[in-house]
């Protein structure tokens, strides 16, 4: 058993090295793979919007293709942030606000994530082509050249979008509309419609409290340099108002969903979150300056995306 143990541990080990080797954390942590779920769970809802046929082909198709131009979006992000200066204002890493800080840690480097945006894109673009051709609809790539355009400029230059108090409304759209509508029209090809437009904003305004959480941390980097987002807009010990008032919205779309007929009314579960969104609203307005607490009200913003998004899903497919 002795010997066995050693073996065991041994090869552990040699997996740990060999995984430290390939630089597979830092990977996933230049990705912000955990952000994710803002795209998955409305492609999800949005799949499964209108019953019927569905196509686990097709789906997986527009999965990876949404997936990895998020990815791509996210690495574009870090090096135009490094480049402006944002990222190197503060250069400790909290993990969902600041970016990655791999670059400021010289882990990578700023053309390690331009080529690897532009590799996901690539890819993204390869799923989106085998889509045209499943579909014989070349719209598909006009939607996602339009995409790539909006999260490439996000916060690349000349545009920078998220530079100018208008990286919410870009957010807003390509994790809403873009997502939700975008999902339903590979199973129907039907596209824009009324119902996919109303159901994706809870997805849309819920993707975008998360931002402006995540800007609340970095209001001082943000003014330093002159990145102008939703926040700035107020005084930082009075951002968490304009939080509130995104949180309503949030959930007044979802009621006004229910009233139109579009969700049952099993979609008001989804209320239940909101005693840990006035948590973090409270943490906002108490430790606006404070970015190891400020750490708490994110997690608890992504966690309200996560369980409200569940919630709708269920209530279309169940």
């Amino acid at each position: 058993m002795l010997s066995y143990n050693c073996i065991l541990g041994n090869i552990i080990n040699v997996i740990s090295k060999y995984m430290d080797r390939l630089k597979i954390k830092n990977y996933f942590r230049a990705l912000r793979f955990p952000f994710i779920s803002v795209t998955v769970l409305p492609f999800v809802f949005g799949s499964f919007l209108e019953g019927g046929l569905f196509s686990f082909f097709n789906f997986f198709l527009g999965f990876f293709c949404a997936v990895l131009t998020h990815l791509g979006s996210n690495l574009i992000n870090d090096y135009a942030d490094s480049r402006s200066g944002a990222d190197w204002q503060d250069r400790k890493f909290y993990g969902f606000f600041g970016g990655s800080k791999l670059i400021q840690e010289g882990v990578f480097s700023e053309g390690f994530y331009l080529k690897s945006a532009i590799f996901c894109f690539l890819v993204a673009l390869s799923f989106a082509f085998i889509l045209v051709l499943r579909l014989n609809n070349f719209s598909v790539l006009g939607y996602y050249f339009l995409i790539v355009f909006l999260g490439f400029f996000y916060s690349g230059r000349p545009f920078r979008f998220s530079y100018h108090r208008l990286g919410e409304l870009v957010v807003f759209i390509l994790f809403g509309p873009a997502l939700v509508m975008g999902s339903s029209f590979i199973q129907t090809q039907i596209f824009p419609t009324l119902k996919g437009f109303f159901l994706s904003l809870p997805f849309g305004i819920f993707t975008t409290v998360i931002l402006f959480a995540n800007q609340v941390a970095d209001y001082r980097q943000d003014q330093a340099v002159g990145k102008l987002t939703l926040s700035s807009l107020v005084k930082p010990e009075n951002t968490y108002k304009l939080y509130y008032l995104l949180i309503f919205l949030g959930f007044f779309s979802i009621v006004v969903n229910i009233a139109l007929g579009y969700l049952n009314f099993s979609a008001f579960l989804s209320l239940l979150f909101i005693f840990q969104l006035n948590k973090a609203a409270t943490i906002l307005r108490k430790h606006f300056d404070h970015k190891d607490k400020l750490v708490v009200s994110s997690r608890i913003t992504i966690a309200n995306h996560t369980f409200v998004s569940t919630i709708l899903i269920l209530s279309i497919i169940l």
